[in-house]
């Protein structure tokens, strides 16, 4: 049976790949979920299958050597998919050092351990294990709005603390490849939206805020672009990698489905209409007029989008879910999970979010 350490697994990607892997594979597969369980870690997106034999969950730091080494020497890990990271822009305009600490050095504890544990005394490694670096197209920086893509061998130019901290992990793992001959690889996606997602992520944000008849709070003049991608084909992509992709190389995950930040809150508002039966009281308090412009993100990158060939061609996976099609899914999720919501929105999360955008720009 092959075990998967998978870091960060209780977060947003983490648990749905961890879904659809065991889905997938059944009782094939072994998955050692590693998770610190901050803000945006949490259990309750895995309580379907926490009583699976083949699934354990061990809360750890992933900067905590010693426990990530104790996992490796009571585990025989065959493959390593790290997700786990700082990952929310904002938070690391506010507390950079946490992103440093956890995106880089993290990510270092992870090789070392992964690396002690996999490598023969001549410095080759056993077969069949991998490590998978999961990152972000932000390292790249901004595009311009009327034209150009993200390729694999388009250069670094982070611009906010988290994409120069997903930057320096990038590059900490290409080292090891070079270096040691470790076998990895890296994929570096585009937004992800769906189940499961922390509600300061703009879909969610939107999407709870509207039923509450709430402000839609929009960064300037809400013209930044994304290229968006249901995670569930995002996580489809990372096991074709892992089981198909060539060590040491970069593959680029993006869903062709560009995207200016004011459209998507504008297509959330005429979903949420639309999929709202007439009784239901919310749909009268959902309208354009919720929509409130705010000073704008520092260093906010106007322009994002992923060129998915290479990927394409060697491995053969492309995006499936068109997005009016992958937002209706993501709604009714959230219909169907409203009491998670609620969970995850109350306490910690709803002071931040009073100081991010309450309290910040008093508009609210």
């Amino acid at each position: 049976m092959r075990t998967y350490l998978v870091t960060g697994g209780a977060g947003f990607i983490g648990s749905n790949y961890i879904h659809y892997m065991l889905h997938r594979y059944n009782n094939e597969i072994r998955i050692i979920n590693v998770d610190a369980l901050t803000y945006a870690g949490n259990l309750e997106n895995l309580r379907d299958i926490e009583g699976r034999e083949n699934y354990h969950f061990v809360k750890a730091d992933i900067c905590d050597k010693e426990a990530i080494t104790q996992i490796f020497e009571e585990h025989d890990i065959d493959r390593v998919v790290h997700f786990a990271a700082e990952s929310h822009v904002d938070r690391s305009i506010q507390e950079p050092e946490i992103f440093v600490k956890t995106n880089v050095l993290g990510t270092a504890v992870l090789l070392n351990c992964a690396k002690k544990a996999w490598e023969f005394l001549d410095g080759s490694f056993q077969e069949g294990k991998r490590f998978l670096h999961v990152s972000t197209d932000e390292v790249y920086g901004s595009l311009d709005e009327d034209g150009g893509y993200f390729y694999e061998t388009s250069p670094y130019a982070p611009h906010s603390p988290y994409s120069a901290s997903k930057a320096a992990a990038d590059l900490l793992v290409k080292s090891y490849i070079d270096t040691y001959h470790f076998p990895a690889s890296i994929t570096n996606c585009s937004n992800n939206y769906g189940p499961y997602q922390f509600p300061e992520k703009l879909i969610p944000l939107m999407i709870n805020n509207a039923l509450h008849g709430e402000k839609l709070p929009v960064y300037g003049d809400g013209k930044n672009i994304r290229d968006w991608l249901y995670v569930e084909d995002h996580v489809k992509a990372l096991d074709m990698v892992q089981e198909h992709g060539r060590l040491g190389e970069t593959y680029n995950i993006g869903g062709n489905m560009e995207k200016q930040n004011i459209e998507i809150v504008n297509i959330i508002i005429d979903t949420l209409h639309d999929m709202l039966p007439e009784t239901d009281p919310r749909k009268k308090l959902i309208s354009k007029d919720l929509i409130s412009y705010i000073e704008d993100r520092k260093g906010h990158d106007r322009r994002y989008a992923i060129a998915p060939d290479k990927i394409k061609t060697e491995i053969g996976w492309e995006p499936e879910t068109e997005f009016e099609q992958g937002i209706r899914k993501t709604i009714a999720w959230y219909f169907e999970h409203e009491e998670w919501m609620e969970n995850l929105t109350s306490g910690e999360y709803q002071t931040y979010y009073d100081a991010m955008y309450k309290d910040k720009y008093g508009q609210f």
